[in-house]
């Protein structure tokens, strides 16, 4: 059998260097340090992505759809071939950012998730084809596979139109759009609904086939707000506008699932789980509902043209929606036992940088100055999600070292 315990404290592993490099990165702007800024921010971005969120989603997968198969063998094979393409990436992106050796780590990257896209679906139960869950999960992994015409397209792009082509960032928010708005949370939406098969909850199977319609929709429409920075036509912002709506409808019917489901809830989730279910409920209203925003003009230029704007959205879904949710999951089919004082000091961290990070967009959209010692304040706040994971980590496992599973 494998160590799925283990599996998961390697993805916490790659949490906390990501948070690493990115108490790194707020450095930058304190000490003077000889380093290229945006290789940093390669590593930074992919070790959280790839390292963390992709390592900790189909750990979960694994254990709650495959577990009892006899595909352990086939699996492992995927898992380490996996990691050496993960370290490939954190070793090489920030010596040279996109070259030779970070491109052929990325794509092999790619081709290891196709792998486990193609080993997942074939070896999944016969009896389990046919779920809600699965049905979610089946979609993210396709909008997974779809996120990497993103990277293929940019080594094209590259090489023709250079990177200063609006391609080249059209193709980047392609990727991040169907991995974040796709593969990732309609993951995780499967794995809640998992749940409540797995408990005997009944679901309506008319209320979910609407909710994912609608959801599914509002995915592909939404991804027009990607483009809205090059300031197209009029249809694309109606197309964009289109989509924040159906995706805040989609949210409604969820609710209304959700409510059905009341009596249930008390018997699935502790008190601390239902805390954390709360939290990223939250986070998710205030996502959608920015998202619906930026289809406005107005709104969409701001987004492209204040950097802190973008990427504070992009933290308050990695780091607050999809980053609690994977917490959450992992605590519950216990992988890790989530420590209240390790989660509090998380937390802590993501709303303070949250807070500093759109605080610095709002004064350079009203043209402001920022305080004194600001660089320094978010240095420290960035540092509170590293010492989170850092306990949550020790916490599980001590100062042991991980042996092969």
């Amino acid at each position: 059998m494998i160590n799925l315990k283990k599996h998961a404290g390697i993805s916490i592993i790659f949490f906390l260097l990501a948070a690493a490099l990115g108490v790194f990165l707020r450095g930058l702007y304190i000490f003077d340090i000889s380093v290229t800024y945006r290789y940093i921010v390669h590593a930074h971005s992919h070790i959280a992505l790839l390292g963390w969120v992709y390592i900790g989603l189909t750990t979960i997968l694994y254990k709650l759809f495959l577990n009892k198969r006899d595909v352990h063998k086939r699996y492992r094979i995927i898992f380490w071939f996996t990691q050496i393409t993960l370290v490939g990436m954190l070793v090489t992106f920030p010596v040279q950012g996109y070259a030779l050796f970070s491109i052929i780590f990325s794509t092999l990257f790619l081709f290891a998730s196709y792998w486990f896209t193609w080993f997942f679906i074939r070896n999944i139960p016969g009896k389990l084809k046919n779920t809600s869950s699965f049905k979610c999960i089946k979609f993210a992994l396709l909008y997974m596979v779809i996120s990497s015409i993103g990277p293929w397209a940019l080594g094209i792009i590259m090489n023709t139109l250079g990177i200063t082509s609006i391609w080249y960032k059209i193709a980047i928010y392609f990727y991040l759009h169907f991995q974040y708005n796709g593969w990732m949370i309609l993951t995780l939406l499967g794995l809640l609904f998992f749940i409540f098969e797995n408990k005997g909850v009944e679901l309506s199977s008319k209320e979910f086939d609407r909710f994912f319609i609608i959801f599914n929709l509002g995915i592909i429409f939404t991804f027009f707000l990607s483009v809205l920075w090059t300031k197209p036509v009029l249809v694309y912002y109606l197309v964009a506008g289109l989509g924040g709506i159906l995706q805040i409808i989609a949210l409604t019917i969820f609710a209304r699932i959700w409510k059905g489901l009341k009596s249930n809830e008390e018997a699935i989730f502790s008190s601390f789980h239902k805390h954390l279910l709360w939290t990223i409920g939250l986070l998710i209203i205030v996502k959608f509902l920015l998202q619906f925003l930026s289809a406005f003009p107005y709104f969409a230029n701001l987004a492209a043209t204040i950097l802190e704007f973008t990427i504070g959205y992009l933290h308050w879904t990695f780091l607050g929606v999809i980053s609690i949710a994977i917490f959450l999951f992992f605590d519950f089919f216990e992988l890790i036992r989530l420590p209240r004082k390790g989660y509090f000091i998380y937390i802590v961290g993501f709303f303070l940088t949250e807070l500093l990070i759109f605080y610095r967009g709002i004064v350079n959209w009203l043209g402001l100055s920022l305080f004194d010692n600001y660089y320094v304040l978010l240095m420290i706040a960035s540092l509170f999600i590293l010492a989170g994971l850092l306990y949550i980590l020790i916490n599980n496992f001590g100062l042991r070292s991980f042996k092969s599973t």
